[in-house]
């Protein structure tokens, strides 16, 4: 499984049905676990995002997939970066020589 963090930003559709999120948060949840992911932490933050989300998925099109359907909701915006654990982290600058 590879890992992925997701910076998320409520749009104007997402903030006024601000009462619903818990609801879609749920949502979001079974869809990834339909396609094989989970979720490992999910943050509301203050600053320049509003939630930080840490995910599993299968591979990189499963989560390209999670996120296109997340956006098309129109509730959220993100950007998400592919992770590396502390694991494989060492090994990939090991391999440096």
């Amino acid at each position: 499984m590879s890992l992925y963090i997701s910076l998320l930003d409520f749009t104007d559709q997402g903030i006024s049905r601000i009462r619903h999120s818990p609801d879609r948060l749920d949502e979001a949840k079974r869809e990834l676990e339909e396609m094989g992911g989970s979720f490992k932490d999910f943050y509301m933050t203050m600053g320049t995002h509003d939630l930080v989300l840490v995910y599993e998925a299968p591979d990189d099109a499963i989560s390209a997939r999670f996120q296109l359907l997340l956006g098309s909701k129109g509730n959220v915006r993100s950007t998400t970066m592919k992770a590396f654990p502390e694991s494989a982290y060492r090994q990939i600058i090991s391999s440096l020589g």
